[in-house]
């Protein structure tokens, strides 16, 4: 009898003990898939880890990276931000039409850095101080941006030739490209913000749980609020990004981006649910997801099937966070 029940309570040690294995996998899940994905690349083909290759595929991550941080904000709070797949093409809008009608560089990059953070702390307002659905409030928001965006630029891409933002792009200190300084710097602040001061742990115990943080005193509506202007705020910046990356502003949604900005969070370490942030792990989730298309498109393999491997990520990342403590 006492055999019997201690293979009993053994059998069921070994069970609990499932779980936290697979928690504790769960934590280190977008480095581990980035290692492996550039391995398979690796195998798959030569032309993937040559440094021209990773240079490159680097600098186009570091706009989804910056993305991402932004993102990182509203669903440490236990939101999201649906209005990212069209902010980012609004900030550039803005730059664009600026640019365009005779505004120095540096108002038009000024407006676009503005208009982002505009559209985030509108966010921020309905939904910390009016009370409404954050998923509500940035899919309407989505929406009326791309209206907006298409009605700046009619339509149309709007070409920016300027010299300060092709260097932004293609420039940098001897093999260190400038736009990888700014995601670094940019990853820096986030980390230095949510987990290094006062307002980072309100954050996190807005997040963790809301009643409670209230409860305690933190002005939980106020930093719903900073949350979201935060993203916003990111939004403009990568928006700046992207008219230096690509020459021009182009008005179409990206809706690309935001399932990515969304699912780098998650299989970075982040909770949907709030309470919790990984900057590295976000970051390692943004480099995944370039990482993919980016070998995708050196393996001559349809660009249709992109989404198809965005969105199974998108559900990989979902279903990890169920292991997560």
């Amino acid at each position: 009898m006492t055999a019997a029940a201690d293979f009993a309570r053994e059998k069921l040690r070994v069970r609990e003990g499932h779980p936290e294995i697979l928690a504790r996998a769960a934590e280190f899940a977008a480095p581990i898939a980035l290692v492996g994905l550039w391995v398979a690349f690796f195998i798959a083909t030569p032309h993937f880890l040559t440094l021209d290759n990773i240079g490159d595929l680097l600098v186009a991550s570091t706009i989804l990276t910056v993305l991402a941080l932004g993102q990182q904000f509203a669903v440490t709070v236990g939101g999201i931000d649906l209005s990212v797949g069209a902010n980012l093409p609004w900030a550039a809008a803005i730059l664009g039409y600026l640019a365009g009608h005779g505004y120095s560089v540096a108002v038009a990059i000024a407006g676009a850095i503005a208009g982002g953070l505009a559209v985030g702390l509108i966010n921020g307002f309905l939904v910390g101080r009016l009370h409404m659905t954050d998923f509500v409030v940035t899919l309407g928001m989505l929406s009326v941006l791309n209206g907006l965006t298409l009605l700046l630029t009619h339509g149309n891409t709007v070409a920016v030739n300027s010299g300060f933002l092709q260097k932004l792009a293609l420039d940098g200190i001897g093999p260190v490209r400038w736009f990888w300084l700014l995601a670094l710097l940019a990853a820096l602040v986030v980390g230095g913000i949510i987990f290094r001061t006062r307002i980072g742990t309100h954050l996190l115990a807005t997040g963790g749980r809301l009643e409670a943080a209230r409860d305690t005193g933190i002005a939980v509506n106020r930093i719903r609020l900073f949350a979201y202007a935060m993203s916003g705020l990111l939004c403009g910046i990568a928006g700046v990004m992207l008219v230096a990356r690509n020459g021009g502003a182009d008005p179409s949604l990206q809706t690309t981006y935001l399932l990515s900005s969304i699912a780098a969070v998650v299989l970075g370490g982040s909770s949907l649910s709030g309470g919790k942030a990984s900057v590295l792990g976000t970051v390692c989730g943004a480099v995944l997801f370039t990482s993919l298309i980016n070998g995708f498109t050196i393996l001559g393999i349809s660009q249709y099937y992109q989404p198809v491997a965005v969105g199974a990520v998108l559900l990989l990342a979902a279903g990890i966070s169920r292991f997560r403590k």
